[in-house]
């Protein structure tokens, strides 16, 4: 009885624990929130616009104030002081720069604005990261699909191996045709440990995209299909907007009007106020005191050209942002419309070479195999017909290889 408990418990433990072995299957959305999320390159940048926001804070305080203390009017010594009057005083001085409030608040937005600029850089960064894991995704799942091809071929050249040995004996067939089919067993097996050295390959450069370790287990949607969607428009307003280099360079921009608008507040005055108390040393005379008030000057033309060509030089600078921001959503727009026709023309040779160039391929394997069986046809003939189906099938997977990378960079440059 203790046996049976044993044997039930067992089989309702066993699938369960099994199912916890097995590896996660990881979507591609799944793989791009998380390089999103975890990746370390990623959370830098936002550690940087965070900095700026102290960094603007920290541009509206004043100054320290000063504080001294000395003498004032005191004789050197060996001088003949005619009277107690003409022993000076002690000096207590205290002074405090206060900043143009107009000054602060520019310097401030200015500084602030900059974490903008940070934050649009990681955008970018993402968009070639998740780039860079689609490709990767891509490639794995065209490994995958290979090796699925290369051992449903092999079924074939296993039987015809078979065959081989059954008809040698019986002087039907020769020897060297089955050493060719172990040769072209083995050729398949070591095309398929390649296949699987770049899924190994995509796996460990996944996971450090994520942020996890190199050798974590993880699988992928194998069902997945790369879609081409096409973008509604290719106006550069829409280009504007998606492409994440563009929303830097309007950041940038703008970060540069913001500091244009904190030069032009260096034309406002700054002031100053000052203290002094002088403890006179002939304790006759009266305590006395010094208030002052200062304010600069920097309309002065002195002064002024500094600021002055300061913001003539960055309106330059804004002006040619600008052209280049033009001149790069113009390229863009050609670009796009380039890898639009070229993604199409190159589905459309898909298609063909798998609705009518692989199963006239297949078709013809499958008569000569037949005839092959019936002892009408060489061995050689038959490895023929099935060495053109597997390059033809190879090359139709090279070319969606081909395809999915090229909607990779298509959606790269659309949202770049």
């Amino acid at each position: 009885m203790r046996y049976i408990t044993k044997l039930l418990l067992l089989l309702i433990f066993l699938p369960s624990a099994l199912l916890a072995q097995q590896p996660p299957v990881l979507p591609l959305d799944s793989i791009l929130q998380r390089v999103d999320r975890n990746n370390i390159l990623l959370q830098s940048y936002e550690l940087k616009a965070e900095s700026y926001k102290y960094s603007a804070d920290a541009a509206t305080a004043w100054m320290a104030p000063m504080v001294g203390v000395g003498t004032f009017m005191t004789p050197y010594p060996g001088q003949k002081v005619m009277e107690d009057r003409d022993k000076g005083s002690l000096m207590l001085q205290l002074e405090q720069d206060i900043p143009n409030p107009a000054k602060l608040n520019a310097r401030k937005q200015y500084i602030a604005s900059q974490g903008n600029v940070e934050r649009a850089t990681r955008a970018i960064t993402l968009n070639d990261l998740k780039a860079q894991a689609k490709r990767l995704y891509y490639n794995w799942l065209i490994a995958q699909q290979r090796i699925n091809v290369l051992r449903e071929n092999e079924k074939i050249m296993m039987t015809m191996k078979k065959i081989e040995e059954v008809r040698f004996p019986y002087n039907q067939s020769q020897l060297s045709g089955v050493y060719k089919a172990n040769a072209k067993i083995e050729d398949n097996h070591n095309m398929i440990r390649m296949q699987e050295g770049n899924i190994a390959k995509a796996r460990s450069w996944l996971n450090s995209l994520m942020n996890a370790p190199g050798n974590q287990a993880f699988e992928i949607d194998t069902t997945y299909q790369p879609v081409f969607q096409l973008a509604a428009s290719y106006d550069t307003a829409s280009l504007a907007t998606a492409r994440k280099d563009v929303v830097k360079m309007d950041e940038s921009i703008r970060s540069m009007q913001l500091n244009i608008e904190s030069m032009k507040r260096e034309k406002k005055p700054d002031f100053r106020i000052r203290f002094d108390h002088m403890y006179p040393l002939d304790r006759m005379m009266p305590k006395a005191y010094s208030a002052m008030g200062m304010i600069s000057i920097p309309i002065a033309p002195w002064s002024s050209k500094m600021y002055k060509s300061e913001i003539k030089a960055m309106q330059y600078n804004v002006q040619a942002m600008e052209k280049e921001k033009a001149a790069m959503l113009q390229e863009t727009q050609g670009m796009l419309y380039g890898m639009q026709y070229e993604i199409q023309s190159m589905q459309k040779r898909i298609v063909a070479m798998e609705e009518k160039i692989i199963p006239a391929l297949q078709q013809t394997l499958d008569a000569n195999f037949l005839t092959y069986q019936e002892n009408k046809l060489a061995l050689s003939n038959v490895i023929d017909s099935w060495e053109a189906l597997t390059m033809m099938q190879s090359n139709v997977l090279d070319e969606k290889l081909k395809l999915y990378e090229m909607i990779v960079d298509y959606e790269k440059q659309l949202y770049r």
